[in-house]
C-alpha cells in the first residue's frame, strides 16, 4: 500500500522504459517506493488510450458499442452486459439478427446496432458469406422461397437454416417461426430441383425471355403449412440456445418493468448491497448439486437477469425447502444475502418463489372491484407515459382512511400484475374516465 503525502510538478522531463533481469519489487530499504523505477512512458500510453476510448464512447456511442460487441462476441456474459448497457444506459436499440440487414459483425445503422450473423451458433463463415453474396447480387430476400432459391443449399445446410429461423434471423421473410421450419421440408427439395434444372439449362419461361430479374420465378414454390407459431417462451429459449442470451426480449422484462416488487435489485447491483438481504428477479441458467461431508445436499447456481450473470448458493438448510424450484430456465423471485468471497460476489439464497405463482398470487383475493389497465411493453418502456400514469393514480388515491380499490395491469395480454397500495384509488369511475381521456385502455373489473 502506498500513501501519497505530497506532490509537485517537475515540468517536462525525459522518461525511460526500463527492464530488469530478475524479479524486483522496486522497494527501498525503508519501505518507500522507488518512484523513478515506474514505467512512466508506458503509463502515459495507457492514459492516452483511455482518453481515446472515452472520447469515442462520448461522441460516437453507437459505433463504439458496435465495435465493443464485435470484439467480445465470443464472450456471452460480456455481450449480454454490453447489450443491456446499450438499451438501459445509452438508449441504443440492438436489433436482432436479420438476413436482410445484418452483416458478419455487429453493425451501426441509423442510431441502432444490428446483430451480427457470426454470433449465431450452427451458422458457419461460408454460409454467412454465401447469404451476404446473394443479397449483394440481387438485393433483399422477398420471402422464404426466394431465399432458398438464391442461396446454395450445399453451403447453407438445413441445420444452418433452422438455426436462422429459430433465432429470428428470417422473421422478415416469415415471422411464424414454427411454420417456417415446417415449410423447409417442402422448400428444400423444391429449391434443390430448381438449382439442378438451372445447371442443365432447363430454365423456366421467364429465364428464356431474359426476365428473371423482373418477374417472380417462384410461383411454383410449395405453400407453407397452416400451423400455430411457437410460444413466446419457446422463441426466447431458442434465442438463448443459439445466441447465448435473449435478444428480442428477456423473460423477466415485463415483470421487472411493471415493478411487481418495488425494492427488488438487479444482479449487477449486488456489490452495492454486500452483507444485506435483497430480493432479485432472476432466471436459473445452470444447477450443480453437491453433497457435503455430513451428507447434506446443496446446490451451486449460475443465474442471470437483464443486467448479467452471477453465482448463487443454496445451503443444505434451505435446499430441502426450495429444491423443486431449482430448475434450469425457471424464472424466480429469490430472497437472499449478498456475500463476498475472494473478490467474488455471491448470492446466498434463503427463499424462492416462482414468478408464475407470484403473478397468480397478486390476483384479487376477495370479490371486489378493481381498475384494470391493459399495457404493452412499448408503453412500459416510455418513461413519460409511466410517469403520467403514476401521477393520475396518485391524484385519485384520496383519504388514507377511506376504502381503496386495487389497480391492476395486464401486460402483453400475458401477465397480470397489481400496483402497490400507494397507487390504489378511492374513486373507481372517476379514475377510469380520466385514464380514458389520457388514451389509456382502462375499465372497471368486477372480480365475481
Amino acid at each position: 500500500m502506498v500513501k501519497i503525502v505530497s506532490r509537485k510538478s517537475l515540468d517536462s522531463q525525459t522518461v525511460y522504459d526500463i527492464g530488469v533481469e530478475t524479479d524486483h519489487n522496486f522497494l527501498l530499504a525503508n519501505g518507500s517506493v522507488a518512484s523513478n523505477c515506474f514505467n512512466k512512458s508506458h503509463s502515459m500510453a495507457y492514459g492516452f488510450v483511455t482518453y481515446q476510448t472515452a472520447y469515442l464512447k462520448a461522441n460516437y456511442p453507437v459505433e463504439y458499442m458496435a465495435a465493443l460487441l464485435t470484439e467480445n462476441s465470443d464472450n456471452t456474459d460480456k455481450v449480454q452486459k454490453y447489450i443491456d448497457s446499450c438499451q438501459r444506459s445509452l438508449n441504443i436499440k440492438v436489433i436482432p439478427p436479420d438476413v436482410n440487414r445484418s452483416e458478419v459483425d455487429f453493425t451501426p445503422a441509423n442510431g441502432k446496432i444490428i446483430f451480427g450473423l457470426s454470433a449465431i451458433k450452427n451458422v458457419g463463415e461460408a454460409a454467412i458469406e454465401n447469404i451476404l453474396e446473394a443479397r449483394r447480387k440481387d438485393g433483399e430476400f422477398k420471402d422464404l422461397p426466394d431465399f432458398c432459391s438464391r442461396i446454395s443449399l450445399q453451403i447453407v445446410n438445413s441445420r444452418a437454416l433452422e438455426a436462422l429461423i429459430k433465432c429470428g434471423a428470417l422473421n422478415s421473410l416469415n415471422n411464424n417461426r414454427k411454420q417456417a421450419i415446417e415449410h423447409l421440408n417442402f422448400l428444400i427439395p423444391w429449391a434443390q430441383g430448381k438449382a439442378k434444372d438451372k445447371e442443365i439449362g432447363q430454365g423456366n419461361i421467364f429465364d428464356l425471355l431474359g426476365e428473371t430479374s423482373t418477374k417472380n420465378t417462384n410461383e411454383g414454390a410449395p405453400k407453407p403449412p397452416q400451423v400455430n407459431d411457437f410460444s413466446t417462451q419457446e422463441k426466447l429459449q431458442f434465442e438463448k440456445e443459439l445466441l447465448g442470451f435473449y435478444v428480442s426480449e428477456h423473460p423477466l422484462k415485463s415483470i421487472i418493468e411493471a415493478k411487481l416488487i418495488e425494492d427488488a435489485v438487479t444482479l449487477q447491483d449486488l456489490a452495492e448491497h454486500k452483507g444485506k438481504k435483497v430480493k432479485v428477479f432472476l432466471t436459473v441458467v445452470e444447477v450443480k448439486q453437491h453433497v457435503t461431508k455430513k451428507g447434506g445436499r446443496m446446490a451451486f447456481l449460475q443465474v442471470e437477469d437483464m443486467s448479467g450473470q452471477a453465482e448463487a448458493i443454496v445451503f443444505p438448510r434451505t435446499y430441502q425447502e426450495v429444491q423443486d424450484s431449482l430448475k434450469e430456465n425457471m424464472s424466480l423471485l429469490v430472497t437472499g444475502k449478498v456475500d463476498k468471497q475472494e473478490d467474488k460476489i455471491q448470492l446466498i439464497i434463503d427463499e424462492t418463489e416462482s414468478v408464475q405463482r407470484l403473478l397468480e398470487s397478486v390476483k384479487p383475493q376477495e370479490k371486489q372491484a378493481s381498475v384494470r389497465l391493459y399495457l404493452t411493453p412499448e408503453e412500459i418502456e416510455k418513461t413519460e407515459t409511466m410517469n403520467n400514469l403514476k401521477t393520475l393514480l396518485q391524484d385519485y388515491n384520496g383519504n388514507p382512511d377511506q376504502k381503496k380499490y386495487p389497480v391492476e395491469a395486464v401486460v402483453s395480454n400475458q401477465y397480470l400484475v397489481r400496483f402497490g397500495e400507494r397507487f390504489w384509488v378511492e374513486d373507481l369511475e372517476g379514475i377510469v374516465n380520466r385514464l380514458k381521456e389520457r388514451e389509456f385502455q382502462a375499465s372497471i373489473f368486477n372480480n365475481d
